[in-house]
């Protein structure tokens, strides 16, 4: 299916938000994500379907200052 991951169009199998982000070999609790503009915690990612066309971000803390 086609997702936005980050604004970047992709081809995607994953049917789920931590299979998303283990194929794009994102690791770590420290992440966080958002589908559509909701954000999603990470005890839900297991189970969150994504669907054809979603717009997911994926943040991680920047050292700095």
């Amino acid at each position: 299916m086609k997702l936005t991951v980050n604004g970047e169009v992709l081809e995607i199998d994953a049917t789920t938000l931590a299979a998303l982000l283990a194929d794009l070999d994102y690791e770590g609790d420290w992440l966080a994500t958002a589908v559509n503009s909701d954000l999603v915690h990470k005890a839900r990612r297991a189970e969150f379907q994504l669907s054809e066309g979603d717009r997911i971000e994926i943040l991680s803390p920047m050292q700095g200052g």
